[in-house]
């Protein structure tokens, strides 16, 4: 499939589930001090997280550029050691404002993957998160038994803070979130060591592909975490990636989102 229809379908499918697709946002970020370039779709809509804006619809979804230059979680020592992270990257994203949560979130996030992608399910793996008690925030026990009508419980596997509670930066909206990781490699490799041994191990073939971020807290400058006024969701999924796995491909830059220009 090509990228671009690869992209469309993702917009497609969210408007038919009610969400209005909103535009690109600049990646010079403009009146934010936290943060100097987009690193998340979720940027723009900050202050409606936060209950400091009006929402104007209650779900949306897009397709964000953004640099990995900025934000906690920005994967800049990571470009030009692999194959699949690059600085300037597109995100796919959803976002619900106060209306659907973990369960609308993680039965979409498999329709558009396994019934409309057409992703194979046995190669598949999703993440929860299996709580801090720094934090006070428990084992998402919601998300996994949600991922249980889909994968089996070998295909779900408890991840730490580090990989699963998405923070925007050092302070602001955050949450526990669900990856899902696809398992790329050849047969022979997954017959030695199964893909559950391989997820978040930075292996170039078994790469998260989507991050369903459960917004429920604020961050706040004395590192303590409060309620939100409304739970949300936002989601991300890199494009690239996507396009590499839907294409068949070993490498970001084997897609047609690349060669072109090489």
């Amino acid at each position: 499939m090509e990228s671009n229809k690869i992209r469309q379908a993702f917009l497609d499918f969210f408007e038919s589930k009610g969400h209005v697709i909103v535009p690109s946002a600049p990646m010079v970020v403009k009146g934010d001090p936290t943060l100097m370039f987009t690193n998340a779709g979720m940027n723009q809509f900050k202050d409606i997280f936060l209950g400091n804006a009006p929402r104007k619809y209650p779900r949306a979804a897009d397709t964000q550029k953004c640099l990995r230059v900025s934000g906690k979680h920005n994967d800049l020592e990571e470009v030009g050691h692999d194959t699949y992270h690059h600085t300037m990257f597109e995100m796919l994203g959803n976002w619900s404002y106060g209306d659907y949560f973990k369960k609308e979130a993680i039965e979409w996030a498999w329709e558009l993957l396994h019934d409309v992608y057409k992703l194979p399910a046995e190669r598949m793996y999703a993440t929860v998160f299996e709580g801090s008690e720094e934090d006070g925030v428990p084992f998402d026990q919601e998300a996994y038994d949600y991922w249980k009508q889909f994968l089996p419980e070998d295909h779900i596997i408890r991840g730490n803070k580090h990989d699963n509670f998405w923070e925007m930066g050092e302070t602001g909206p955050c949450g526990p979130c669900s990856e899902i990781h696809f398992d790329l490699r050849d047969e022979a490799e997954i017959a030695l060591k199964p893909g559950r041994e391989m997820v978040n191990m930075s292996h170039p073939q078994v790469n998260e592909i989507w991050n369903l971020v459960f917004m429920q807290f604020n961050r706040k400058a004395n590192g303590s975490l409060e309620e939100l006024p409304a739970r949300n969701v936002d989601t991300g999924m890199g494009f690239e990636r996507l396009c590499m796995i839907l294409q068949g491909k070993k490498s970001y830059y084997d897609t047609d989102v690349f060669q072109p220009s090489i």
